[in-house]
């Protein structure tokens, strides 16, 4: 009798034990992320967080992984729902439909709502019959898209799907005011690059990342990424705000009325560099871009230079593009006057016949018709300490920060480059404050740790090539 209830139960109790094996499998993956540092004190009025920090653990919420990070999201959410009387938002592109619902929402509570994007990323997804063409990147991106608003993965896209999950397309049937760069009458500047919102003009969140699961969280079609490595601000300062919304409301004119007196790229008027001193900080803003018929020392770029020529001890640098000349031989002087320099730049461009990163290792590279590029100046003193961050393929170094002397940081939109400084719409700040410095300071640490530096034996071989193929 007893044999008989145990052959009767075995299968039961088999699938019992397999299923609770399961569960505690899950639950010591689970409990296996985890922080990994203490979080660092934040500055009351200026607060900093990184979507690859190990201080901090969250879910993504689209692909519902478990991982180390500041849920960047999770902060825009939190500061648009807090929003009393506006919302205004300058971003390239904005492809998370949890941020655009959350402003749908708070526009039809009676918040004043409004958002720029670039004009390549104001359109609603279409199906396959426009699938972009031969561009790899572009393909990449529709893909992405397609996945995000899939909800059900069935690889179709149903109008439901579209008005839950295309962020465009919730702010259009939301009835949100929402314009791009064409809306001064022009086919769009060099790229509406911005990355900043301004709350009940007193606060402004910036940073580097736009608002999309690849600069956030990471890509569907790659589970390993965990986004693009990007920084966040939030700064809590009536009178930068104020900065910020002057910026905004160039490029906004009258908004979607189809006025052309929307300024945007070079239409805008130079713009000085304005300080602000909340508590504890003194903040230097900066807007791009600038005419080349103007002073490049009176240029973003010229700020930064400026800013690095005052390192008495350390500069750090990751970047995501380095192509300054300019700024490259302002390190150059400062490497030879005994500053510590340390360069980190995303893999994609760090080795690329215009980055200056060669420059710093004293090496040239000929260009596709085996020329150099004007006015190169590789270093006479190279230095070793340049290279490129370890991260998850398909993520990139999205950066746009220099820590000097671990005292004050430069961030923004603004990428070190031409196009940044005499095309785009950029900001760029000049944050002198020890406590945010320190939050950069951890980051640049974890990057560094494990990057790939110097003249690895991949970057000679490449070299070698080129100058082979070039019979240099």
């Amino acid at each position: 009798m007893h044999q008989l209830n145990l052959r009767r139960w075995r299968w039961p109790l088999l699938l019992l034990l397999g299923i609770g094996l399961v569960w505690q499998l899950n639950r010591c993956q689970a409990n296996a992320i985890a922080p990994t540092q203490v979080p660092l004190a934040q500055d009351p009025y200026v607060q900093v967080y990184f979507n690859h920090s190990e201080a901090a653990v969250y879910t993504d919420p689209y692909r519902r992984i478990r991982r180390q990070g500041d849920d960047l999201e999770h902060i825009l959410l939190t500061e648009i729902a807090a929003a009393q009387t506006s919302i205004d938002v300058a971003v390239q592109e904005l492809n998370l439909p949890k941020v655009a619902i959350a402003l749908r929402d708070r526009a039809q509570s009676g918040i004043a709502v409004r958002v720029i994007v670039e004009n390549q990323y104001n359109r609603v997804w279409r199906p396959t019959t426009n699938r972009p063409g031969g561009d790899t990147r572009e393909q990449a991106k529709f893909s992405e898209k397609q996945r995000l608003i899939d909800a059900n993965n069935d690889g179709k896209i149903t109008a439901a799907e579209l008005d839950a999950g295309d962020s465009i397309r919730i702010l259009q049937k939301g009835n949100v005011p929402l314009i791009d760069d064409t809306a001064d009458g022009s086919k769009g500047s060099g790229l509406m690059h911005h990355k900043f919102i301004v709350i009940d003009r007193r606060t402004v969140i910036t940073g580097s990342a736009n608002f999309t699961l690849s600069d956030i969280h990471g890509d569907f079609g790659n589970p390993e990424t965990r986004g693009n490595a990007n920084a966040l601000l939030t700064l809590r300062s009536p009178d930068l705000a104020a900065i910020f919304t002057e910026e905004f409301e160039l490029m906004w004119g009258d908004g979607p009325k189809q006025k052309p007196d929307s300024r945007f790229g070079l239409q805008k008027p130079p713009r000085k560099t304005r300080i602000v001193q909340p508590p504890g900080s003194q903040i230097t803003v900066q807007f791009s871009p600038l005419s080349k018929t103007q002073p490049w020392n009176q240029s973003t770029n010229g700020l930064i230079s400026k800013t690095l020529s005052q390192a008495r001890q350390t500069i750090d640098l990751a970047l995501f593009v380095f192509s300054d000349q300019n700024i490259s031989n302002r390190l150059a002087q400062q490497s030879q006057a005994g500053v510590s320099i340390r360069a980190l730049i995303d893999r994609d461009f760090a080795y690329r016949y215009y980055s200056e990163g060669l420059d710093m290792l004293g090496v040239a590279i000929p260009d596709h018709r085996c020329k150099f590029q004007p006015q190169n100046q590789p270093w006479k003193q190279p230095i070793s300490t340049v290279g490129t961050a370890n991260l998850a393929e398909g993520d990139k170094l999205h950066h746009k920060f220099a820590l000097v002397d671990n005292t004050t940081v430069i961030i923004g939109s603004h990428n070190w480059s031409a196009a940044a400084n005499h095309n785009n719409d950029e900001s760029l700040l000049i944050i002198r404050n020890p406590t945010v410095a320190a939050h950069f300071r951890r980051e640049y640490d974890r990057l560094i740790a494990d990057a790939h530096l110097g003249l690895t034996q991949s970057v000679r071989d490449r070299l070698q090539r080129q100058r082979r193929q070039c019979g240099l």
